[in-house]
């Protein structure tokens, strides 16, 4: 049987009982019980509890106009019955006709002002129809009827406290304790409104009766500890919080506490002790200890404070090795601490734990990119598109790495698979493209390499990237060598220093048998950079200039420095230019 099916057996006995005319509910005067013949009460009252059962089924099927309809029928049967008016009275609320429900919910308890029931409901209608007063009234009249019931003053306190009678809901509150003691709920509420009320003398006073009635229970001690921190006395919260510590239970928490004071006092050193010992402890909760420390690193000033973090991070894991969090967080404070590879290793042995966090595994694949480690960028993109497969950031790095490898057919296939996944990022659709088109590059098919050039350049006609490439690509090939040219040149008017842009330039140059401005640029690349590939270049124009002694010699300089081409033994052996 569902939850549902038990309310509504609930429901369906408390209504069968309000209604039963046997009980004082129904409230028959003595008048008409003298007056009634037998045979006929015995017949009506039947049909009553027929049609009311009739109502209640229809009532638990929430089909409520229905089930007036036949408690309607009952109580032509019976109409003094106030079980009756009570249904009715609650359903009517049910389907938001507040004005009926008010008026069968007032004949119900003017017929039994002994059920508690009918005060609850009539005051609740008045309530939600804002009539505070008439609600008020019901619920006092209910306490002097039935003192016994403190739900009733609860009810009648939220009242107060909603309209901001505050000294009255205090009142109430003094009569419940005398009637029941010492309560948690009771003085918590006691010393809310105290502290509203800017009475922080009250509620302390109050904090200290929890202490004193409970001296075993230690959060009652933290609380008060609490409230003599907020109003500025934590002079007096100190010795409260080393006798908790002294008694040795819930330490954690007051030295939590405890930490708190002495940053504010600006003894960092004491407070940094005491959250290292509350940390030492199991029975904190991990998710509370990552909560404060990354509240802590959030204020890392020095290397001391990075240092703490760092042994803070260290004790989380010692106390909860199985956490997955503990180790997330030991990860970013390792990476704040430029030790990527240890926050790689952390972030993974968070992964081992729990493989289900976007972030943790997108942390880990950006280590693997910025430490250059391909074969691991390759292998952890591949875990992570196995577990979400709709990311299109992780399609992008595991193409990026199968393109880094030369392997372009598997690059182009992830690159695509990001490129539909990700319409929505501009900038990551540009790093798509710009991959996209050295590619489509690597397999000859230009067509699409350009094409994806072009797409850059339409939403970033400044990306250096791809105007080196692009410009150099279309070099090699000797197509669209003006284009090239007006590309090259806008990276070396803004770069003029920079060596990859300045032999991309001189090789168009080349390219266009420009071998004197060729040379010029080649020239000033070589001075800032020992790439072979640039060194080969410079070799190669001089050779074109007729200068073979130094050609060889920038050759020769190429081989030792690697990246040169395939033809510069020849060059080298024959002195003489291959292309």
């Amino acid at each position: 049987m569902n939850h549902c099916k038990y309310r509504y057996l609930a429901i369906f006995s408390l209504l069968l009982l309000l209604w039963d005319p046997n009980t004082a509910w129904a409230q028959r005067s003595k008048k008409k019980e003298k007056e009634s013949v037998p045979q006929q009460r015995n017949k009506n009252s039947g049909l009553g509890e027929y049609y009311f059962s009739e109502g209640m089924k229809f009532f638990v099927l929430e089909n409520y106009q229905k089930a007036i309809d036949q408690f309607g029928k009952s109580l032509e049967m019976d109409p003094d019955n106030g079980g009756t008016h009570y249904a009715i009275a609650d359903a009517y609320s049910r389907i938001g006709n507040q004005p009926e429900a008010i008026a069968y919910a007032e004949k119900a308890l003017k017929l039994d002002d002994t059920n508690k029931y009918f005060y609850q409901l009539l005051a609740g209608l008045y309530e939600k129809d804002k009539k505070f007063a008439q609600a008020i009234k019901v619920y006092q009249d209910q306490m002097k009827k039935m003192p016994e019931d403190l739900e009733s003053y609860f009810n009648l306190a939220n009242i107060y406290l909603f309209q901001e009678k505050f000294e009255d809901a205090i009142k109430l509150y003094d009569k419940v304790e005398k009637t029941i003691g010492i309560n948690e709920d009771v003085v918590r509420q006691k010393q809310q409104i105290y502290l509203k009320l800017n009475k922080p003398n009250e509620a302390i006073v109050e904090g200290k009766k929890l202490v004193e009635t409970f001296p075993e229970e230690i959060k009652y001690a933290i609380l008060l500890a609490e409230i003599y921190i907020s109003n500025g006395r934590q002079k007096e919260a100190i010795p409260l919080l080393q006798n908790i510590i002294e008694q040795g239970a819930d330490q954690a928490q007051a030295r939590l506490v405890l930490s708190d004071i002495y940053r504010t006092n600006g003894q960092t050193d004491k407070a940094d002790q005491e959250l290292l010992l509350a940390f030492s402890s199991p029975d904190l909760e991990p998710d509370t200890k990552v909560q404060i420390l990354i509240s802590y690193s959030k204020n890392l000033k020095d290397d001391a404070s990075k240092k703490n973090a760092l042994k803070l991070a260290d004790l989380i894991i010692k106390a909860h090795p199985g956490e997955a969090k503990a180790y997330a967080i030991y990860g970013n404070l390792l990476e704040m601490s430029k030790e990527k590879q240890k926050a790689r290793e952390a972030y993974s042995k968070a992964c081992s734990l729990d493989n289900s966090s976007f972030e943790i595994w997108h942390q880990i694949i950006r280590l693997d990119w910025e430490l250059n480690e391909v074969d691991s960028l390759t292998k952890h993109s591949e875990q992570a598109l196995e577990l979400f497969p709709n990311q299109g950031v992780f399609w992008f790095f595991n193409g990026y790495a199968y393109l880094t490898k030369k392997d372009y057919d598997k690059a182009v296939q992830s690159l695509e698979e990001s490129k539909k996944l990700s319409s929505e990022n501009k900038q990551l659709l540009n790093d798509i493209n710009m991959m996209l088109g050295d590619s489509y590059n690597g397999l000859s098919d230009h067509i699409r390499s350009d094409a994806a050039y072009e797409a850059v350049l339409a939403n970033d006609p400044e990306n250096a990237s791809v105007l080196n490439n692009y410009s150099y690509y279309l070099s090699l090939r000797k197509e669209k060598l003006d284009k090239a040219k007006q590309m090259a040149g806008k990276l070396v008017e803004k770069h003029p220093d920079n060596p990859t842009y300045l032999d991309t330039y001189a090789w168009i140059l080349y390219m266009m048998e420009d071998y004197q401005q060729a040379r010029k640029y080649l020239e000033k690349a070589a001075k800032n950079s020992t790439n072979g590939t640039i060194l080969e270049h410079y070799g190669d124009v001089l050779y074109k200039l007729g200068e073979t002694d130094l050609a060889l010699q920038q050759w020769m300089k190429a081989k030792q420095a690697g990246e040169s081409s395939d033809q510069i033994d020849k060059k080298i052996a024959q002195k003489k230019l291959y292309e």
